[in-house]
């Protein structure tokens, strides 16, 4: 009796009736409803991308000026209530809130709001556009989904590398550009250390924008040195994350937790595998 008390409260979805189907359409794309909304909702965030640059180009705005704001509002409030319906689906809301795509659901609608007390908060709206990382799971795009995983995986795993490369970039530049501004002085443009610090990190990288330069044989010498160190040191991370690629390649399915919203399962997952729930 125990066991089947057990395996019935094990086996009890996180939420039932209207809430559930709700859920079913709004987060899930495996459904003919839910894949028809993300395309619609996908629509949308893209229309409403492509009428803020609109709105930020003078002669556009001359002409259509009001026709953009109601455009903006009538998105606004299409995305105001896609984000209650979010809330209300979901188990625990302030979790979802707190979840990446949550705070980013929550960004694309609150800069019209506070463009009514600050006026030109609403360009802000372009982050709409980080919604669009939802057509993956949308058009059921596994192969991206799961290639987006492998590089978030390598880099975790970089990390630490990267760090203590970044660190020896550090240690470099700042070096060079206290020689730097040693050996070429005010007058020849490196006027304190930051900006002979800034010289060297513009001239490492092999950006180079010319805006200062070595007049001294000594510096040319020593730029002449630091060009050629550009070269290796920009083919170091590359190393790094490729060699942590490599060992990261695993399919994953278009599944989104109902509990913990995480996505990036294995095909064959029946449960979660960051918090154990029935999938």
């Amino acid at each position: 009796m125990l066991n089947i008390r057990v395996q019935t409260e094990f086996k009890e979805p996180s939420h039932t009736g209207w809430r559930h189907r709700i859920y079913e359409v709004v987060f899930e794309a495996e459904t003919t409803a839910g894949r028809i909304f993300d395309i619609t909702l996908t629509t949308l965030i893209l229309l409403s991308v492509i009428a803020v640059f609109a709105e930020s180009v003078k002669w556009i705005r001359d002409l259509f000026g009001r026709e953009l704001l109601a455009a903006e509002w009538a998105f606004t409030l299409l995305f105001t209530v896609e984000y209650v319906l979010r809330m209300i689906s979901v188990r625990r809301p302030l979790r979802y809130a707190l979840s990446f795509y949550g705070l980013v659901d929550l960004l694309a609608i609150i800069p019209t709001y506070i463009s009514l007390f600050v006026p030109g908060t609403q360009y802000l709206l372009v982050i709409r556009v980080l919604r669009l990382l939802r057509i993956f799971r949308v058009l059921k795009l596994t192969a991206y989904i799961s290639e987006g995983r492998v590089i978030s995986t390598a880099l975790r795993a970089s990390r630490e590398k990267i760090t203590v490369f970044l660190v020896a970039v550090i240690t470099i530049v700042t070096v060079v550009g206290s020689l730097m501004y040693v050996v070429e002085g005010e007058k020849h443009g490196f006027t304190d250390i930051p900006t002979s610090i800034y010289w060297a990190i513009v001239t490492l990288t092999t950006v180079g924008y010319g805006d200062l330069s070595p007049q001294t044989p000594l510096g040319k010498f020593l730029a002449s040195i630091v060009m050629i160190m550009g070269y290796g040191i920009i083919a170091v991370p590359t190393g790094i994350v490729t060699a942590e690629l490599a060992r990261a390649a695993k399919p994953a399915s278009t599944h989104v937790c109902p509990e913990c919203h995480a996505e990036g399962h294995d095909l064959d997952a029946v449960h979660c595998k960051y918090c154990g729930h029935l999938l």
